[in-house]
């Protein structure tokens, strides 16, 4: 079924912005939740405990558990737009190439805003370590191992565990003997915008961290990312507006929020003072 205009924009705009993003779904973050945006809120699982096991007796069965998952309401708090004027065209003529570029600007500023909110939740709403000492060459390795241990006594999954690192952090990483370069594991990791892997944290360079952090461990399964268009994007024609002649504007909504729902599985490096 062919896509209308208003949806091939909307993509556009999307395939930027996630190629863009560092915290991508699936990698930084998760997109399990229940109900709709527009509604204002939606519910996000918490697991809190895992399937409990016992002893199976061929005579009696074995204890019936039951599963306590619990839901979590997250209050829709972010809604953005794109409203950018392109003087001296109808909607019928505008350039292709010029709605791309526009397009394209637009994808790249949303992703900004969006990593920068993230980061905002992940501070917020994660644990500081309590090391507040300036990273150094000699210090980074043992203090990021520090937060791997923290990590693996909230039974954290080894498995994908993430490391951002503000850019200061990523210049003192490039120095220590311990960080294995993403060039060196694969395709795999490369395409996740991955930039390599030290004491089993997948690294990523993120710029949105905030004045004063170092860096952010974590894990997926405890960082929620809730988006949907309210207004998909399209370019709109500004004809009796009463204001503007011979012109249109790419307009589009992006409603989202981000949520960590367990504080202690978001570990977070601040500088001292």
């Amino acid at each position: 079924m062919p896509h209308t205009q208003q949806e091939r924009y909307s993509n556009l705009v999307d395939l930027k912005l996630r190629s863009t993003l560092v915290k991508r779904v699936g990698v930084i973050c998760n997109n399990r939740y229940e109900g709709s945006p527009k509604a204002g809120a939606v519910k996000v699982p918490i697991r809190d405990t895992e399937v409990a096991v016992a002893d199976y007796n061929k005579k009696t069965g074995t204890t019936m558990t039951h599963g306590d998952t619990s839901y979590l309401t997250v209050n829709i708090d972010k809604d953005k737009a794109v409203n950018e004027l392109i003087d001296g065209f109808d909607a019928q003529s505008v350039p292709g190439d010029l709605v791309a570029d526009r397009l394209d600007s637009a994808g790249y500023s949303m992703a900004l805003q969006m990593e920068t909110d993230a980061s905002a939740e992940l501070v917020t709403g994660g644990t500081a370590l309590s090391s507040t000492a300036a990273l150094t060459k000699t210090n980074i390795y043992e203090t990021i191992v520090d937060a791997r241990t923290q990590l693996s006594t909230e039974h954290v999954p080894t498995d994908g565990r993430w490391l951002l690192a503000a850019p200061e952090t990523y210049a003192l990483l490039l120095k220590c003997p311990e960080f294995i370069k993403a060039s060196a594991l694969g395709d795999a990791v490369v395409q996740t915008g991955a930039v390599g892997k030290i004491a089993g944290f997948t690294v990523f360079e993120d710029s949105t961290l905030g004045e004063g952090v170092e860096f952010i461990v974590g894990h997926p399964n405890w960082f929620t990312r809730i988006e949907e268009w309210s207004v998909p994007v399209a370019v709109n024609d500004l004809k009796g507006s009463g204001s503007f002649i011979g012109a249109v504007a790419v307009q589009g909504r992006k409603i989202y929020a981000h949520k960590v729902t367990k504080a202690k599985t978001v570990l977070v490096k601040k500088k001292a003072g």
